[in-house]
Order: structure tokens, then C-alpha cells, then sequence
């Protein structure tokens, strides 16, 4: 009887868990290059995008919140679930005061490490900091590392697609 209660509250989750490898493909319209792309995954404080092409795999966090400038110079640092070792980023995108960080990689055979990591150790937060030293912490959900973890693992599995 537990077995079924566990099973139907979990059948949700399950069903969600086989439509997260489903990527949406499209042309981009300046580089005329096919792109995968998660869509918006929403994160408690943000968002993140997942998005892959020939060249390169970009994670873009949406932070909430007003003022939250980065610049190149800002870093983000990673905690994993069951570590205290942190993983540092430096911001790959432009100077912005939109809330915008990018972890951007170069799309190769083979993943980069972090990416490896991100889709095979639930994340347990993102400290952001800005190019004022401010810091924005977004904190993940048990429910939301499953989601990061499942989608990282798509995408590091078919962008190598893209590069034929």
C-alpha cells in the first residue's frame, strides 16, 4: 500500500523527468546555425536557459531583482550537494545591469568539466557577484537540481550533433 501512495505522488515527477530531454530546435537568425535550447527553467530568485550551437553551449541565469550589474570580471561560484569545494565562472556575456550571468563553453565531443559535473552532482546554490562585490545567492530546490542535472545531460549528450 506505501509502495502505491510513493508511486502516485511521485507519477508527476516521473512523467515530467521523460519530457526533459525533449530540446527545442531551432535556426538561429543571424548565424543561420541550428541551436538546442531548454527553454527558460524557472529557479527559485531566476531562471536559466540552456542553449548549444556549433560553437559554443551558453547557461544564461536571469536573476531577479534590480541592480544587479555584471560585468566580465564578475565570477559565480558553485556549491555542490555533499562538497565543500566551490567551482568558479567567470561571466561569458556582455556587461549588462539586467540580472544576466553566462557560463558560456566551447561545444566539443567532449563535455568540459563542469558541465560533466553539473549533470551528474545536484547543484545546491549559485553565488553570484557583481561587479560592485555585491553577492546574489540562488538557492535550488531538490526538485530544481533533478531538473538542472537532467537538462545539463541532454544538452552535453546531443550537442555534439551540432558540430557535423
Amino acid at each position: 500500500m506505501k509502495t502505491l501512495v510513493l508511486a502516485f505522488f511521485m507519477l508527476p515527477f516521473l512523467l515530467h523527468a521523460q519530457d526533459t530531454c525533449k530540446l527545442k530546435n531551432h535556426t538561429d537568425p543571424y548565424t543561420k546555425l541550428r541551436q538546442l535550447s531548454t527553454g527558460f527553467i524557472p529557479l527559485q530568485g531566476g531562471s536559466l536557459n540552456i542553449d548549444a550551437s556549433k560553437p559554443e553551449i551558453d547557461l544564461l541565469f536571469s536573476l531577479k531583482g534590480i541592480n544587479k550589474c555584471f560585468t566580465d570580471a564578475s565570477t559565480a561560484a558553485i556549491y555542490f550537494v555533499g562538497s565543500k569545494a566551490k567551482q568558479m565562472q567567470r561571466n561569458g556575456g556582455s556587461m549588462n545591469c539586467e540580472g544576466l550571468f553566462h557560463f558560456i563553453f566551447r561545444n566539443t565531443t567532449s563535455p568540459p568539466f563542469l558541465l560533466r559535473k553539473m549533470a551528474t552532482t545536484k547543484i545546491e546554490k549559485i553565488v553570484f557577484t557583481g561587479n560592485d562585490k555585491s553577492e546574489t545567492t540562488l538557492i535550488l530546490t531538490p526538485e530544481q537540481q533533478l531538473m538542472v542535472m537532467a537538462l545539463t545531460n541532454c544538452i552535453i549528450l546531443q550537442a555534439p550533433t551540432l558540430l557535423q
